[in-house]
């Protein structure tokens, strides 16, 4: 498999028509690949039973399809020197998402964001070196774009990866 960093889903090229439905052997694929994005051909075609030809192809069709965006490793943020993590609500000026949205991708830890409904507009995950770093980076970043007008930080005390069971 190629070397594919994650990508953007709001960046990722339109496939021509409706997304193919997958099967059981795909969904089996995209499990065991959640688990262990390294995993081999060879051992991907053992585990849901179908020559290597067939994996691959399949594989490349998920990607071309734009189910799978990319490989990547799962981090402990602690342990790379990100022991401080937070959820952090914003309410933004409306229609503002799509500047708010590049704004918030240059912020040094940004993890995840997304577009919510309901008291606030966006959800943002950050990880930073210590709580210092987090509270320079609500009060001094976050609060200078002018499209955020408010923000809530819910910090994080434990993280679990909810890891797809093969």
């Amino acid at each position: 498999m190629a070397d594919q960093g994650p990508e953007d889903p709001s960046s990722t090229p339109a496939t021509a028509g409706p997304p193919r439905p997958l099967d059981a052997i795909d969904r089996d694929i995209l499990r065991m690949l959640q688990t262990d994005g390294r995993a081999s051909i060879r051992s991907v075609a053992e585990h849901v039973h179908v020559s290597r030809a067939n994996a691959y192809a399949r594989i490349n069709r998920l990607i071309e399809d734009g189910v799978i965006r990319g490989f990547g490793a799962r981090v402990n943020h602690e342990r790379a020197g990100q022991g401080a993590s937070a959820y952090i609500t914003l309410k933004i000026v409306q229609n503002s998402w799509r500047t708010v949205r590049e704004q918030l991708r240059a912020l040094p830890g940004a993890a995840h964001m997304a577009l919510v409904s309901g008291d606030f507009d966006v959800l943002l995950l950050v990880h930073t070196p210590d709580n210092r770093t987090l509270r320079e980076l609500v009060l001094t970043r976050l609060q200078a774009i002018p499209e955020v007008l408010s923000t809530r930080t819910l910090l994080v005390f434990e993280e679990t990866d909810l890891e797809p069971e093969l």
